[in-house]
């Protein structure tokens, strides 16, 4: 009944991610807890040597995940939902979309995915004496201009894909900090782009004669709390093309799914960590301090709140997995057998756990795309084994998830080791830990230090987004965002935590011994160019 008062009286917050592989909206009562939610699956596209989604697919996506949102509040509260307290905007980190003057896409949009500005990248890092990692707006724009790409004159915005769809939600071209963090350096004491940078880039594309200044055509950069406009009448039609939402919502500026993961798992005071692991599977820790210097291994972002974390991100964790729980699905069907996927996933999850620690000198690499992390522009799934290897399922599904976890193991190997960064909490969530126990103690292992999961993990960046829009419009004067999470959110709620097991431990660190010295293999299966 409270539920159903909250949505009736606009006292709910509601926010929408969109994935890797699925769209969510999760709408929260004024206590924060998840009320009802929607979804709509989706994949990227391989198209012309570019990782792209197209703006049908985001629109439909969008407009089908909310109607499910719809159907699902009517089915549990025979309510009809038309407006909501407040609202926010998430989607992966990164990319490029650039824009010309009428609001026309320029180029397909090119998400995260693609290492295709390796040049720019190292140009640029140069330049800042900063990493600039291939994924960020500013390297796919430098590399567009390496390139002669027609369209760089033409540019009047560049935008990530919430930065996107909230300006056309909105009209309001802003993008939250944690987010403006992966397009373009910022600096953390005045909560904006770095200057000085913005600057040197100006500079260096001067001989190009083009008519824009990089800070004219960047979003401009929010804290979380602060107003990012109202839904317009377009902007409902757009998620509701029948009409039934109201305009006028708030909503909290958007963000990317990097920064709403950090949300979700209490993570963004100093000092703790999160380990997001999906399609991409990425470690973020807030610093005390700045590091000595820049690795080309990390990524110097932000929380929404606009404090310094660091970033060690790897492109590839699940996907392929899953192409391996696909298999075993078709042949559970040719037996004659009903495969039910929750039941395949944790049954093969669990047999995992009965393999040895160091997965019986099996190799395994989940490279479905490039992988900066270890120096590959382009990817080759590949399961590896010696005659002398052990092998079993056990062993070949404790490979499989071992290896999700290898590329981001050798950027935190960086702040752990070498920077001696400091952390009390890791908090782990996404796919990999929806099996309990199995993926969190993968990760503790792998990390040797304890990780903890909450029951509301599973809920992710759409949750987390919900949370900022309920931040905008229920925060008291001076809370900050930490305050917030911790007395109005997960206040008594400290998760499930595991230690490490010192076998697995060791078990790990000699899968990444071996993951390491195999790196060859993977390099010629690239360079060998048969496919």
């Amino acid at each position: 009944m409270s539920a159903r008062e909250a949505i009736l009286s606009n006292r709910t917050a509601l926010g929408i991610e969109l994935g890797s592989t699925r769209i969510k909206a999760v709408l929260v009562d004024e206590k924060n807890e998840p009320i009802a939610s929607g979804g709509h699956e989706w994949e990227n596209r391989y198209e012309n040597g570019i990782w792209t989604y197209s703006l049908e697919d985001i629109w439909g996506g969008i407009q089908d995940c909310y109607q499910e949102l719809v159907k699902d509040v009517q089915k549990k509260y025979d309510v009809e939902l038309t407006c909501v307290g407040a609202m926010g905007i998430s989607a992966m980190m990164h990319g490029y979309m650039p824009f010309n003057k009428e609001g026309e896409l320029l180029v397909p949009f090119r998400t995260w995915r693609n290492n295709i500005t390796e040049e720019a990248s190292s140009v640029l890092t140069e330049l800042f004496n900063y990493n600039i990692p291939q994924r960020w707006s500013i390297a796919h724009l430098y590399q567009a201009i390496l390139n002669k790409e027609e369209h760089v004159k033409e540019i009047d915005y560049i935008a990530t894909l919430e930065a996107y769809v909230h300006w056309k939600l909105t009209g309001e071209k802003v993008l939250g900090i944690g987010d403006a963090a992966g397009m373009f350096p910022v600096d953390v004491e005045k909560k904006d782009y770095n200057q000085s940078m913005m600057d040197k880039f100006d500079a260096l594309v001067a001989p190009y004669g083009f008519s824009w200044k990089i800070r004219d055509i960047m979003p401009k950069a929010l804290v979380a709390g602060k107003n990012a406009g109202c839904l317009t009448e377009e902007g409902a039609k757009l998620i509701d093309p029948s009409g039934r939402l109201k305009a006028g919502i708030p909503m909290c500026p958007p963000e990317g799914d990097a920064g709403t993961g950090m949300v979700a798992t209490n993570s963004v005071a100093r000092r703790t960590g999160n380990v997001s692991a999906g399609t991409s599977v990425f470690a973020m820790i807030v610093l005390e301090k700045e590091l000595s210097k820049p690795y080309k291994e990390i990524d110097m972002v932000t929380t929404p709140a606009g404090d310094l974390v660091a970033m060690a991100h790897s492109n590839n964790c699940t996907s392929d997995l899953n192409a391996w729980v696909g298999i075993f699905k078709e042949f559970a069907e040719a037996m004659g057998m009903e495969a039910d996927m929750n039941k395949l996933f944790g049954t093969l999850y669990h047999k995992a756990m009965e393999g040895d620690a160091d997965c019986g000198g099996l190799l395994s690499y989940c490279y479905v795309s490039g992988e900066h992390m270890t120096g590959f522009e382009e990817g080759r799934p590949l399961f590896v084994r010696s005659p002398e290897s052990r092998f079993t399922l056990a062993n070949f599904m404790r490979t499989n998830l071992y290896t999700c976890l290898g590329a981001m193991r050798v950027g935190l190997n960086i702040l752990l080791e070498k920077e001696g960064v400091k952390v009390d909490r890791l908090l782990g969530h996404g796919g990999l830990f929806k099996t309990k126990g199995v993926g969190q103690q993968i990760l503790a292992d792998a990390v040797n230090a304890p990780v903890s999961v909450m029951e509301t993990a599973g809920e992710g960046g759409a949750w987390g987004i919900a949370l900022l829009a309920s931040y905008l419009v229920n925060k008291e004067e001076g809370e900050t965002l930490d305050s917030f999470l911790d007395n109005k959110v997960f206040a008594g709620n400290e998760g499930t935590s595991l230690e490490p097991d010192p076998e697995g431990v060791k078990g790990f660190q000699s899968f990444m011994d071996r993951y390491v010295k195999g790196l060859g293999i993977e390099r010629a299966a690239v360079d060998s160019k048969i496919w």
